[in-house]
Order: C-alpha cells, then sequence, then structure tokens
C-alpha cells in the first residue's frame, strides 16, 4: 500500500497572524496596567465596553467573564426562571442549552433550516407552549438567521429575544449588528472566536438600561452598583478582566479587516468545491455572515475527516451530537428533529481564519473533492 503524500500541514486554526498584528498594543497595554495595578474593572474595561457598544450598535455592553455566563445571567436578569420556558435550537454548542436549565427554566428544543441549519419563525411556532416565555436565536458558524421574522413573531407572543452571538461578532442582517435584535445580544469571547481574548472573556450588549445595570450586579456578587457592601440579589463572580479588555479592545480595531478576509476564504472554497461532494451550509438571505466557522455537509463525514488528517488537513466537527439528544438533556425533549439530526452526522469544519493562505485553501479544497463522495449516491 502506497503511503499519501502530504504537501503541507494545514491546520484548522492558527492565531499567530492576528497575535502578530496586535502583540505591540496588548503589551503597551499590559505594561500601563502593571504601573496602574488595577486588574479588575477600572477603566480599561469600561473602555472596552463602550467601544463594543459602540461597534454593536447598542447603547451599553457589560463585561463578564465567558459568555456561558452572558447567557445565563442575561436569562437571570431578565426574570427568567423556575415554571418558564425558553426555545433553543437543537444544534447549538452545549452552553446554549446549559445556560436556560442554570437559569432555573426548561428549554423547547427547536429543529432549524435544511439550507443554512438556523432558527426559523416557523419551527419557533412548531414547539411553542403558553410557558415559553423567550427564544435563543443562534448565528450558528458566524451567520445570522431572519431576524425580521423571529423578533416579529417573537414580539406578537410576548417573546424576550435573546442572541447568543457567540459566534458571530460584526455579522449582521438587513445592516444591524449581531446583538442589537433583541433585547441583548450574548458574546463569547474565547480565543479561537473572531474576536477573541487570550483566554475567557465575554460580555452582553443591550439597550435596557434596567437590564445593564442588573448584569452589572449579578456578575459582581450580586452587590448594588456602586457600592461595596450591599448585596442587593444572589450574585456570581464574573468580572471582564482588565487583562482581557486590554486585548479585546486592541483586536476589536481589526475585526472588521479579519471579517472580511474570511468572506474572501469562504467565497474561495465555495468556488473550488465540488457542492456534490461538499455541499457549503447555506446562506442567509439579508445577512452577511463572518464566517466564524466554515462547514460542509458530507457523505461519511468520519471516513472523510480521517484522510484528510491523512493527507495532513486538520478539520472540526460542530456538532456531532445535538443538545436534544445529549444524556443531560434528553429529558427535555419532546421527540426527533430531523434536520438537526442529520446535519450532525455530516457537517465538517474546513480549516479557516483571516491568516490563512490562498494555497492553503485550494489545497484543502483540491483533496476534499477527491475523498468525499457524492452526497445521496
Amino acid at each position: 500500500m502506497t503511503a499519501v503524500q502530504v504537501r503541507s500541514r494545514v491546520p484548522f486554526l492558527d492565531l499567530r497572524g492576528v497575535t502578530d498584528e496586535v502583540a505591540a498594543d496588548v503589551l503597551a497595554g499590559w505594561g500601563s496596567l502593571l504601573e496602574s495595578g488595577a486588574f479588575i474593572g477600572g477603566e480599561v474595561v469600561a473602555t472596552f465596553e463602550r467601544e463594543l457598544a459602540a461597534f454593536c450598535g447598542t447603547a451599553y455592553a457589560v463585561g463578564l467573564a465567558n459568555g456561558t455566563d452572558a447567557l445565563h445571567l442575561t436569562l437571570r436578569g431578565l426574570g427568567i426562571g423556575p415554571g418558564d420556558s425558553v426555545i433553543v435550537p437543537a444544534n447549538t454548542f452545549v452552553a446554549t442549552v446549559e445556560a436556560v436549565v442554570l437559569a432555573g427554566a426548561t428549554p423547547r428544543f427547536a429543529d432549524v433550516d435544511a439550507g443554512t441549519l438556523l432558527l426559523t419563525a416557523d419551527s419557533i411556532a412548531s414547539v411553542m407552549v403558553p410557558s415559553v416565555k423567550a427564544v435563543v436565536p443562534v448565528h450558528l458558524y458566524g451567520q445570522m438567521p431572519d431576524m425580521d421574522a423571529i423578533v416579529e413573531y417573537a414580539d406578537a407572543h410576548g417573546l424576550l429575544v435573546v442572541e447568543d452571538a457567540a459566534q458571530a461578532q460584526g455579522a449582521t442582517y438587513r445592516a444591524r449588528r449581531a446583538g442589537a435584535h433583541g433585547v441583548a445580544g450574548c458574546f463569547s469571547f474565547y480565543p479561537g472566536k473572531n474576536l477573541g481574548a487570550f483566554g475567557d472573556a465575554g460580555a452582553v450588549v443591550t439597550s435596557d438600561p434596567v437590564l445593564a445595570d442588573h448584569l452589572r450586579s449579578l456578575r459582581d456578587h450580586g452587590r448594588a452598583v456602586g457600592t461595596h457592601h450591599d448585596h442587593v440579589v444572589v450574585g456570581t463572580n464574573s468580572r471582564l478582566d482588565a487583562v482581557q479588555a486590554v486585548v479585546l479592545s486592541a483586536k476589536l480595531g481589526h475585526l472588521e479587516a479579519w471579517n472580511g478576509a474570511r468572506r474572501d476564504l469562504m467565497e474561495l472554497y465555495r468556488e473550488l468545491l465540488d457542492p456534490d461532494r461538499a455541499t457549503p451550509v447555506g446562506q442567509q438571505a439579508g445577512g452577511r455572515g463572518v464566517h466564524h466557522l466554515a462547514v460542509v455537509r458530507v457523505a461519511n463525514r468520519q471516513r472523510v475527516h480521517r484522510q484528510l488528517d491523512d493527507h495532513g488537513i486538520s478539520t472540526g466537527i460542530h456538532y456531532p451530537v445535538p443538545c436534544h439528544l445529549m444524556r443531560p438533556y434528553t429529558r427535555y425533549a419532546d421527540g426527533r428533529l430531523p434536520v438537526a439530526e442529520r446535519a450532525a452526522d455530516e457537517v465538517l469544519s474546513l480549516p479557516l481564519y483571516p491568516h490563512l493562505s490562498v494555497d492553503h485553501v485550494r489545497q484543502v479544497a483540491e483533496t476534499l473533492n477527491q475523498v468525499a463522495a457524492r452526497r445521496g449516491a
């Protein structure tokens, strides 16, 4: 048997390029922090919060320790808890569902559009029950669903819309940024995200001043805003470190260029891939995604995944098990969700990051076209 000839390894993700671009600004900012000693809160965090709110088109941003806390504390801040239900898509990272349960509410799993794999107003309507108080549309893989239709349905039925925008920093729908469509938008700044910290970090953007103040209290042990010893609610410790705020401020100014590079690379994938062998996830009309992930659907995904690795190409799987089939959450499932379940067997994430070379995209596409069988054959 002839060994596979490996040209050059293609990593799934390489953060060196974006890190190099901001290294000088980050080191300068950290130098100032070392002099000031203001490592928790302070003006550095407040500055990033103002910058993020302005970028998203909201009145406020509240920095938090991670994206899961952003979702969880937003639901709590809105009064969602025991006895309430929250509609979520089944194909998402587990944190979306986890946050609902942590808030004491019950997740209601909805299926998704077969082309975009995004939540729709119709899929929300299909699982609507009287106990539902909120819906969490997930901007999966960096793309927003039809937020006009979702918000219209939610408004008509008295539902709160909380955007899970963890994968979509900078994405737009009808020219409005992710996070500015619902009552709140929740972000993760995990290092691999389009806007990533050098560790865990998160934020919530909103134009609701009451919610913003409630979040500021909840993230800081339930303190009344502006006090130290007056604890008015049961809170937690979920403050955004100034160390990470320096990184995020330095990166935010580059985000549009980096997202543009991702769009160009994804468009090249679409041009080069044989859609009968590797079908890119569909694009939402009216939206402009930021391609956090380059996701295609293939037959016999595990074999393709292994063969690409044999050729030196690293890929990811987002996500192999829909949340309604995960052991902690099966008790909330009401039945089969065929689109999400089929997608979980087929989705494959290709290398994609702003400094990925065109040659590497060509290498990935050429190899994938060779190793993937025709879907449906």
